[in-house]
């Protein structure tokens, strides 16, 4: 997705960015929507760092401004420089990977398409870095 691919292209002048799809759990199979929520646990939590800062994007979330997220960035960078931010299928994430998390975050109390968060979030995290540099970006 353009978005998605120009704000990458910015973050990754600061620091090294990259968004990786995980399958979520087939929908045609009548389970529980805790059964594909722990299938895409599995999956999720196969691929998260154990020195990794853990942020999961969910609606039980705080809301942050872009202020508060640069602050969390500038702190987070004093205890790693791997962040991870975590989008759940569409039955959100399962408790196990909500409890891994160091942070949850929630983006708006409206529900977004996963393509859209993945372009706020890119943004998002631009900005915070901008502001971060006093940038006039942030502005």
């Amino acid at each position: 997705m353009e978005g998605i691919e120009q704000y990458s292209s910015r973050i990754k002048r600061d620091c090294r960015f990259q968004i990786l799809e995980i399958k979520t759990s087939d929908r045609k199979k009548k389970q529980s929507v805790a059964t594909h929520q722990q299938d895409e646990a599995q999956l999720i939590g196969g691929h998260l760092s154990p020195g990794a800062r853990v942020i999961a994007m969910d609606s039980r979330g705080k809301i942050w401004s872009t202020e508060q997220l640069a602050g969390k960035v500038e702190a987070w960078s004093q205890q790693t420089n791997h962040f991870q931010f975590v989008i759940g299928g569409p039955d959100g994430l399962a408790d196990v990977i909500l409890n891994r998390a160091d942070e949850t975050w929630s983006l708006s109390n409206l529900t977004f398409p996963h393509f859209m968060v993945r372009v706020l979030l890119a943004e998002q995290i631009y900005r915070a870095l901008m502001l971060n540099a006093n940038h006039p970006y942030h502005r």
